[in-house]
């Protein structure tokens, strides 16, 4: 296995574990996903969760207050949104604070910086509770040189944000490892970093270093080692195509696996931009991606199955499977077509 990278290595023993999980006052899901990913991936780190909003989204934890949360053994409140621009609402200083005065300290991966809020410097002071913030990349990040670098890589990347791309990389990573094959999961979101204990906070990174940081994520490994990196954005995405670009770029990966959300039909809260179609998303990856791999290739397809039932999920795989000419499978529902898809990532016949 790699060596984590410096920044892994040197933040992630830091965080206070188990976790009082923090829902704000949110009502969108796809806005909860760091919520969700803990439940999912890292479900014995999660005491419960808090909201300060009766409608807010809930991640199916048990219902607490920081002080009920405290006694249960919580050590940290971690802020379970990631939000459009990364922000904390003044709506949210209350229920922060609570958290700091019932001795429980805070972690955050959303842009803002928990230490720029006065109310929460003073309460932590006062408490003699930590700030703590995720998405703060290292130092000693160097501009990419685009060397072709030995091992292997997959890279998820996908037609929205929000739909998937850590949890197929997850489970690809985990099927891999199954297959003992030696597999290191890349992460390079706040999330993924929380669940694995190391990673690139690639949307923090400054743009003349994108492809710098996920060239020092995925270092020179063994010839048969892979690396499943975690995709961000979208290259179709207004707001957040410039870090796919540089991760794609930096990451050079050998495969990469689209991730989509059937039903979706327009980028997450911009109603004027309609979603790409899998192919045109496929091709624009490819083109670009070719810069630094000329090899690049589409293993397959990720669906996120989570709004149709078993039997529709299948049917629709298999239709798209047979009109693409690619596996299309649901990471999480497992299954034949997850088998084929992992086969055609690894190029077995």
């Amino acid at each position: 296995m790699n060596a984590p990278t410096p920044f892994a290595e040197n933040i992630i023993p830091l965080l206070p574990q188990p976790y009082l999980v923090f829902l704000g006052d949110t009502t969108v899901p796809g806005y909860a996903k760091t919520a969700f990913g803990l439940r999912d991936w890292a479900r014995d780190l999660c005491v419960g969760e808090y909201s300060c909003a009766p409608d807010a989204v809930s991640a199916g934890l048990p219902a607490m207050t920081p002080a009920e949360a405290k006694a249960a053994g919580a050590r940290s409140l971690v802020i379970g949104v990631a939000n459009p621009g990364g922000v904390i609402p003044e709506s949210w200083i209350v229920a922060l604070v609570e958290a700091l005065d019932a001795g429980l300290n805070i972690v955050s991966g959303l842009h803002a910086r928990l230490e720029d809020i006065p109310a929460l410097r003073k309460a932590a002071a006062r408490s003699g509770q930590r700030l703590i913030d995720v998405r703060v990349p290292p130092e000693n990040i160097s501009v990419a040189t685009g060397r072709k670098r030995s091992g292997k890589r997959l890279l998820a990347v996908g037609t929205d944000c929000a739909l998937g791309k850590k949890y197929a990389t997850l489970a690809i990573a985990q099927a891999f490892k199954e297959r003992e094959i030696n597999t290191d999961f890349r992460a390079t979101g706040q999330t993924g970093i929380m669940i694995s204990g190391g990673g690139m906070p690639m949307d923090a990174v400054i743009s003349d270093f994108e492809a710098g940081a996920a060239e020092m994520l995925s270092p020179d490994a063994a010839d048969d080692h892979w690396d499943v990196i975690e995709g961000q954005g979208s290259l179709y995405h207004p707001a957040y195509a410039a870090v796919s670009l540089g991760l794609l770029h930096g990451s050079q990966p050998d495969v990469f696996v689209v991730c989509h959300q059937p039903g979706r039909t327009h980028i997450l809260g911009l109603p004027d931009f309609p979603l790409p179609s899998i192919e045109e998303v496929i091709d624009l990856n490819i083109t670009l991606g070719k810069l630094t791999n000329p090899a690049i290739r589409c293993g397959g397809i990720a669906f996120n199955t989570s709004d149709l039932s078993a039997e529709e999920a299948e049917a629709l795989m298999a239709r798209e499977s047979k009109r693409l000419g690619l596996p299309v499978a649901d990471p999480i529902r497992k299954g034949p077509a997850f088998e084929a898809l992992i086969t055609s990532c690894l190029g077995d016949t």
